[in-house]
């Protein structure tokens, strides 16, 4: 073990070396967009490293301050982290101990290829679900995996005469979102979400598609990224219109009859919404799970407090 934290740097932000970060995310198999450096320094408040060798295995750790204490946590629109490439069960076990020793609070996401286990009896674990559907085969082999309820919503959209539009702009997709919030959104994290869109759209593998009512209204839209052989549903908005038109429905619908046989995966990043589950398991995707990490061994009265 002794050995193992000699390979192991835990590093600050302006130390680490984003040439070696970024190619070692992008040849990992477990390699996920959140990971990368240009995401998380938009999504993340503060941000170092734990790095094991020379950039062998990485691990991005956010943190931030509360009451003069460094925690690490979840940034928004960060649904996996952790150690990549995935190490073996002893480099996985230094990682945890070294985040241990460095933090007395941590809350964050794993990918679906590390699974703590043993390695972290000091610390909470819980299960989560991603939701996958595979895109490379024929559509009608995909629309086969539909569920029946998913199937009728699709007709009923169809009744309605809305239309599917790829390539919506990033102005009137953000003008919509404003409009249609469910509830209250930080103006600083609705600007995180401008910015990943933008940096996505100007380089190519981002997509906003939506669709329209018959009178031309936009009633529901989808962000897509694609990175790697992932393409993440990212961020989903629909109106009241939208939702009676079941116009979601519609927009998958028609989006995976435009991938087929593509070779892709289609991300949905799942939810711990059961109405939502059903809606990705309605599509045919199937569970990926990953895993949440929690420690508190902050001393009392300290510990009482969460994130």
């Amino acid at each position: 073990m002794h050995d193992n934290f000699n390979k192991m740097k835990y590093l600050n932000y302006s130390e680490i070396d984003f040439e070696k970060w970024d190619k070692c995310i992008d040849r990992a198999p477990n390699s996920r967009l959140y990971a990368t450096s240009w995401f998380l320094d938009r999504m993340a408040t503060r941000w170092n490293a734990l790095i094991w060798g020379d950039y062998k295995y990485i691990m991005p750790v956010p943190y931030r301050k509360k009451l003069g204490i460094k925690y690490s946590y979840q940034p928004l629109y960060c649904q996996q982290l952790g150690i990549f490439p995935s190490p073996p069960a002893n480099i996985a076990e230094a990682f945890f101990s070294a985040l241990y020793q460095k933090f007395h609070f941590t809350d964050i996401q794993l990918n679906a290829e590390n699974h703590p286990g043993e390695n972290s009896k000091n610390m909470q674990i819980v299960p989560r679900k991603n939701y996958l559907l595979q895109l490379n085969t024929d559509f009608e082999t995909i629309y086969s995996g539909f569920s029946k309820n998913t199937r009728r919503n699709i007709a009923k959209a169809e009744q309605n005469n809305i239309s599917y539009i790829e390539n919506i702009s990033l102005e009137e997709f953000l003008h919509f979102k404003r409009n249609n919030l469910t509830g209250k959104i930080l103006a600083s994290d609705f600007q995180k979400l401008i910015s990943i869109i933008a940096y996505s759209l100007h380089h190519g593998f981002g997509k906003i598609t939506g669709v329209y009512s018959q009178e031309n209204e936009l009633c529901a839209a989808v962000f897509f990224c694609r990175w790697k052989n992932r393409v993440i549903y990212l961020n989903a908005v629909s109106s009241k219109e939208g939702k009676a038109y079941r116009a979601m429905f519609f927009l998958i619908h028609h989006f995976c009859q435009s991938m087929a046989g593509s070779n892709l995966t289609l991300d949905f990043e799942g939810s711990v919404l059961p109405g939502i589950a059903r809606f990705f398991e309605g599509f045919g995707a199937t569970p990926e799970i990953y895993y949440r990490l929690h420690f508190n061994h902050l001393p009392f009265p300290l510990n009482l407090i969460k994130k």
